[in-house]
This record gives structure tokens, C-alpha cells and sequence, in this order.
């Protein structure tokens, strides 16, 4: 029994927790003792350590009570003494910073450090107390101590039962000659523990636990080593059993491996094969090479190079393709094993036969290439095809055009196009641009006379940083730079500045644009397609345009022909987009023959953008499904007065099919006027049965050509 003099019981100071801040702050400022007391209701409740991060607080005015109570440890943890100590109750002591001293009426007398009660521990002479050693034999499993020098400096007695040894023959002796050696220098360098060590000897088999003993500067200053005793039979026969498991797995894998599989020893000896062999490789029985060195096979020319050779040279996996006398081709990967102490143990082999693969393999290589080849030539014609297929033409004229178009998209030359507003420039400046080489690169569209002349020269051009008011801080990159190795179609070029017309001359002959702001030019690779529905050769003349620029633009002329000159498209451009249109509107219009007659004799002076436009307007404003002449009529009348015309032939044919030709068109002018074949007739000053057969006939051609482009 320990008892405690009462020179070190120290004075409780303590405060209750409501008090005013104030106070708290006079008592702790005040406080020579280590600990202030917190007490609420007149119960001490809990402790808080006076220290220098308390002292800050006060210094810097950042007190509170909050603080103070999230400092506060509680005091329920903190044992409670009279003067006499038990062991159990020393136990508690060690584990806190103090312990609290009852009087004989169970009212606090102080409270003593844990420093005194352990001075007073080792001061009073009883050899009965002695705190380390009760707790070591206290412990059931095996406890050693060693020290920086490794030698064991304390133990307890059931650690000594299990390594069947005595204290004279353990304690201050090197731990080295009982426990494992790299273990414990593992510990001492790494400062980590190290559990579930299994360690085995002739007459005792332990499960070891090495824990370091770090000092304040964290390095190690010993090992608790931590001991458990494993029944030597059980343990053996467990781990024979899960031999005999793995053995049987391990077969049973090595049947089922397509490779062959070859176990060789760090000398080269074949200690065990697998039972896929490749036929007629080893030209002998493997049973017959159990035992023997399969290096010397590559020294007799079987094969070459050796993969165990190669393993055992530099100690790491090889992978070689190893070919025979006869030609074979084997795939040997060499695997090396090591053992605990980093020395090569085994080397395990997988080998296959890659002849024919290897000789599939680079087949499918080139077939893979051609393959690659044969798709992307695939895709440019189903790209181009299903461009082609937009484009809605039957004409000679357009036909014409159209192969001139295909011609062009094979080069970079700069193209002119010319016609009237409305013919489809645009249109052909996409089909050049889809059928080059150009296709995946950008197509870009500028309409020279929509945008104001003071900012067509930055948006072809572009400008440098700061080259004018309101300007983008980080510069822009003009038409050209944004096209570059693709097309820019510059539509309405007659409306160009003559100022900008020699930079766009520069353009074409060196290739380089100099952006506004600048004097650094930039390389650019731009086709140019330039379209106008004004006659350029006239400006010309009359000094409006550039003649250096016209003739560098005009290195390919290609005229888009009116509509009216085609009246073969006529139709089948009417139904394309009355197509259009009935599928953006969920409708079912469709155009009679008699209806289609008045749209192809009428002139079409806005071309294909004015025949769009008066399809639109007559699906918008029709009431009946069928749209017939009568109707059509309305529309292509406002605003227009037919001029009498004389029939207008630009080439030599026989004169009964100019006849022919003629008589067709006064039957249907004549119908689409009296709309009866009696009053077309007299009109005409011939029979009504001759009207009537020969209008009918005119309708059957009509409708079986109609037919025959829906159908196509």
C-alpha cells in the first residue's frame, strides 16, 4: 500500500463558470498553480491546464468563457484518492496528469501530480510495489524489451515460457539470437511496426509483433517485441494441408494453360514441365531432360536464342521470339523468381508456336492497310454522292456545268462564277468545295456587298492588337486566315472597294495576307471562288473594277445559265421544294400537269430563288391540295405583262420539229387563256377535236416525264 505525504497534496483553485469574465480573467492572471477547477453549482466539473496558449489569450484579449470550456477537460476520468493507494488505483494515476484527494467527509482536500505519486513510488522502501513488473506479468501474451543496442533489458514470464528460456540466459543478452535479425533492423531504420511475423524454429513456432519506442525527436530509442505462442504440430499440419491444396490447384492450372510451361532451376536444370508440350519441338521425351540442363540444347542448335539463358543474365523477364532449325517460330517469355534473400530461385517459362500467327499477322497488317485505304475512299464518294444527290438538275445546260464543276474541284486554281441573281452560284462554289480535296477543310461565304465598305477590309484581313477604336484587345483573324487550306467564296466581288481590290490582288499572287494594323505578313493557302451577277469585263471598261484583279480572278470562268434557258429543271425543281415543304408542314400538295405547263413557259426573271419563293407562297395560300394553273396563274401575272414575243431558235433543226415546237406552245397558250378547248379553238382557227387530241397528248408527255424524275 502506498501512502501519499501530505507536503504534496496541492490546493484546488477553482472558479465557477458563470462567474463574470472579468473575474475569470483576475483569477487565471493571478494563478500560480498549474491547473485551474471548474466548478458549476459548487461541483467541480472539469480542468483546464494553464499553460502559454492561455496566457496569449489573455495578452491578446481573445478570452472568453467559450474558450475556456473548449479547453476544459472533463474531471470524471481523473481518479479519486484518499491518502492510501492501491495498485489498481496507481494504474489510473500513471495514465493522467493527476490525481484528486478526498478528505474523510468526501470533500476535495487537493489534488497530487502524477510525477510525486511516482517519486513517492520509487522513495518508500517497499519492495513489494513494483509498478513494471506487475504490469509485464499482468500481460498474458510474451512482452520484451530491448534498447538501442538491441539487447533485451526486460521481459515478462509468460514471454519466457514461450521461447522455453530462463532471464539469466535472455535479459541484457542481444535480441538478435532469439528473433529474427532483419526484422528488428527493419524496425530501427524504418521506425514502423511490424505485425503478424511468423517465426519458426526446431521446437517453437511464435507470432511476433516488433513496436518501435520513439523519443520527442521521433526516432527510435528501442522495441517492445510482443509474443504469441502457435502449437507447433497444428501450425505444420495446417500449412502441409494448404500445400497439398496449392499443389493441387497449381496442376490443375497448369493442365488447363494453352502455353507450354517449363520450370527451371537457377542453374538451368528442368525440375517440371506442363502437360501442353509443342509437338516436335524438343525432338525428345521432356521426362527424359528432368534433372538435366536445357542450356545446353541451344548450345546443340535446337534453337536460339535460349530465354533461361537470357533470365540468368539479367535477372529480370524476357520475352524473345526463339526460332528453330526447320524455321519454327516460338514465343518464350522467361519469368525469374527470387527467394527471401533477392537471389534467384526459379525461372518459369511460357512458350507457344507464333509461325503461323506471325505470318497471319502480317497479312492482316497489309489487309488492314488496304482495308483502311478502300473505307476512306469509300467515305469521300458516299460524301460525294450524297452531295450529288441535292443537287436537282436534268438539264444539258446544268449537266454541262456540273462536269465542269467536278473538272475544277481537282485543282486550287481560282474560279469566276457569273450568271444572274438567283441562278445558284453559291451552290456551285459547295459542289467544287465537296468534291476536292479541300472537302474536310473550312468553306467560308462573305457577300462583298452586304457588309460596309469601313469594315469589309478587317473582316478579310483580320487586324493586329489595337489597331483601331473599339477593336478587339486580342486582335481578330480575317476570312483569309480563318480559311486557310480551305475555300472562301466571295459573293457580289463586283461591290468590292477599288482600295481593296489591289490587297486582294496581293493576296492572289503571294499568298499572304498583312492584317489591318500590321506590317507582318501571314502565309495562307485559300482557294478563291469569286462570284458576280454583273458583267465584270464592262466594268472593266468603264474603270469600276480592277483589269489585273479581273483577269486573276478569271483563270477559271464558269457561267451558271438562267432558268429560263433550262426549263427542263423547271419541274423537278417545283416538286423538290414543294417536297420540302409539305414535310416541314405535315401536307399533301402536289402540282397538276396543266399547273407545271405555266410554270415552265413563264421567264423566271429572279431565276431559282424566285421559283422557290413562289412555290412557298403558293402552298401558304392555297386551299386545295391540288394546285392547278388557274391558280399558279394568279401569281405569275401580278406585276408582269407577257411581251409578244417571236419564237426564238439559237441553233439549225429540221423545220416540222420547229413547227411542232411551236404548235405545242400556242395549244398550251392557248389553254392557259380560254381555259376550253371550244373558245382554244376558235381562237386558233382550227377544229376543237384537234385542240382537244393534240392538248392531250401534250399532257401525257408532260406527265410521263414527270413521272419518270419522281421516280429517279
Amino acid at each position: 500500500m502506498l501512502y501519499v505525504a501530505k507536503e504534496k497534496i496541492k490546493t484546488i483553485v477553482s472558479i465557477d463558470i458563470d462567474e463574470n469574465e472579468e473575474v475569470l480573467k483576475t483569477v487565471i492572471n493571478n494563478l500560480k498553480e498549474p491547473f485551474l477547477f471548474l466548478k458549476k453549482k459548487s461541483k467541480l466539473i472539469s480542468y483546464v491546464v494553464v499553460n502559454d496558449q492561455l496566457s496569449d489569450c489573455l495578452n491578446k484579449g481573445d478570452f472568453s468563457v467559450k474558450m475556456l470550456l473548449d479547453q476544459a477537460k472533463s474531471i470524471a476520468r481523473i481518479s479519486h484518492l484518499d491518502q492510501h493507494i492501491s495498485l489498481p488505483e496507481l494504474f489510473q494515476i500513471v495514465g493522467e496528469p493527476f490525481a484528486v484527494i478526498k478528505g474523510e467527509d468526501e470533500e476535495y482536500e487537493g489534488y497530487i501530480l502524477r510525477e510525486d505519486v511516482l517519486a513517492e513510488l520509487f522513495k518508500q522502501e517497499n519492495t513489494s510495489v513494483d509498478l513494471l513488473k506487475i504490469m509485464l506479468s499482468s500481460i498474458p501474451m510474451g512482452i520484451f524489451v530491448l534498447d538501442k543496442e538491441k539487447r533485451i533489458i526486460n521481459c515478462n514470464d509468460a514471454g519466457l515460457k514461450m521461447i522455453k528460456s530462463t532471464e539469466e540466459k535472455v535479459l541484457n543478452f542481444s535480441a538478435e539470437s532469439i528473433f529474427n535479425k532483419q526484422q528488428i533492423n527493419n524496425v530501427f531504420s524504418t521506425g514502423k511496426r511490424l505485425l503478424n511475423n511468423l517465426e519458426i524454429t526446431n521446437d517453437i513456432g511464435l507470432l511476433v509483433d516488433y513496436c518501435p519506442v520513439l523519443n520527442y525527436d521521433n526516432k527510435v530509442e528501442g522495441i517492445i517485441i510482443v509474443v504469441q505462442d502457435l502449437p507447433m504440430v497444428e501450425e505444420m499440419a495446417m500449412e502441409i494441408e494448404y500445400i497439398k491444396d496449392l499443389n493441387k490447384d497449381l496442376n490443375a492450372i497448369l493442365s488447363s494453360i494453352y502455353d507450354e510451361i517449363l520450370v527451371v532451376n537457377a542453374k538451368g536444370d528442368l525440375i517440371r514441365f506442363s502437360e501442353n508440350i509443342i509437338h516436335d519441338f524438343w525432338k525428345i521425351d521432356l521426362k527424359e531432360l528432368i534433372g538435366k540442363n536445357i542450356l545446353e540444347l541451344e548450345e546443340r542448335g535446337l534453337f536460339t536464342p535460349s530465354v533461361t539463358r537470357l533470365v540468368l543474365e539479367r535477372k529480370k523477364k524476357v520475352s524473345v521470339v526463339q526460332e528453330t532449325s526447320d524455321g519454327r517460330k516460338i514465343l518464350a517469355v522467361g519469368n525469374p523468381v527470387f527467394n527471401d534473400q533477392n537471389e534467384l530461385d526459379r525461372i518459369i517459362i511460357a512458350s507457344r508456336e507464333i509461325t503461323e500467327t506471325t505470318k497471319l499477322k502480317s497479312e492482316l497488317r497489309e489487309i488492314r492497310k488496304i482495308s483502311e485505304k478502300y473505307k476512306k475512299e469509300l467515305n469521300d464518294f458516299k460524301t460525294k454522292d450524297r452531295f450529288l444527290k441535292k443537287l436537282i438538275y436534268c438539264s444539258p445546260k446544268m449537266e454541262k456545268v456540273i462536269i465542269q464543276a467536278k473538272k475544277i474541284a481537282d485543282f486550287s486554281s481560282t474560279v469566276l462564277l457569273h450568271g444572274e441573281s438567283g441562278v445558284g452560284k453559291e451552290v456551285i462554289a459547295q459542289v467544287i468545295h465537296q468534291l476536292g480535296s479541300r472537302a474536310s477543310k473550312p468553306f467560308l461565304k462573305l457577300n462583298c456587298g452586304a457588309i460596309p465598305e469601313n469594315l469589309l477590309e478587317s473582316e478579310l484581313f483580320g487586324y493586329a492588337k489595337g489597331a483601331f477604336t473599339g477593336a478587339d484587345k486580342n486582335g481578330k483573324e480575317g476570312y483569309f486566315k480563318q480559311a486557310d487550306s480551305g475555300i472562301l467564296f466571295l459573293d457580289e466581288i463586283s461591290e468590292m472597294p477599288m482600295h481593296l481590290q489591289v490587297k486582294l490582288l496581293r493576296v492572289l499572287q503571294e499568298q499572304e495576307v498583312i492584317p489591318v494594323g500590321s506590317t507582318t505578313p501571314i502565309k495562307v493557302n485559300v482557294q478563291i471562288i469569286a462570284a458576280a451577277n454583273k458583267n465584270l469585263k464592262k466594268m472593266v471598261e468603264e474603270g469600276t473594277f480592277r483589269e489585273d484583279l479581273f483577269y486573276r480572278l478569271n483563270v477559271i470562268p464558269l457561267h451558271i445559265p438562267p432558268l429560263r434557258e433550262r426549263p427542263e429543271d423547271i419541274s423537278l425543281l417545283a416538286f423538290h421544294f414543294l417536297q420540302q415543304l409539305n414535310e416541314k408542314y405535315n401536307r399533301n400538295y402536289h402540282l397538276t400537269p396543266d399547273a407545271i405547263d405555266v410554270l415552265e413557259f413563264y421567264p423566271w426573271p429572279g431565276n431559282v430563288r424566285e421559283l422557290q419563293n413562289i412555290i412557298e407562297r403558293l402552298v401558304v395560300t392555297t386551299d386545295n391540295q391540288a394546285i392547278d394553273a388557274e391558280f399558279v396563274s394568279q401569281f405569275l401575272t401580278l406585276g408582269y405583262e407577257p411581251k409578244k414575243m417571236n419564237p426564238v431558235f439559237r441553233k439549225v433543226i429540221p423545220l416540222q420539229e420547229a413547227m411542232d415546237y411551236v404548235e405545242e406552245q400556242l395549244i398550251v397558250l392557248a389553254m392557259k387563256q380560254y381555259k376550253t378547248t371550244t373558245k382554244a379553238a376558235k381562237a386558233l382557227g382550227i377544229s376543237q377535236s384537234s385542240v382537244s387530241r393534240k392538248y392531250q397528248k401534250i399532257l401525257t408527255e408532260k406527265n410521263t416525264k414527270i413521272e419518270h424524275f419522281s421516280t429517279h
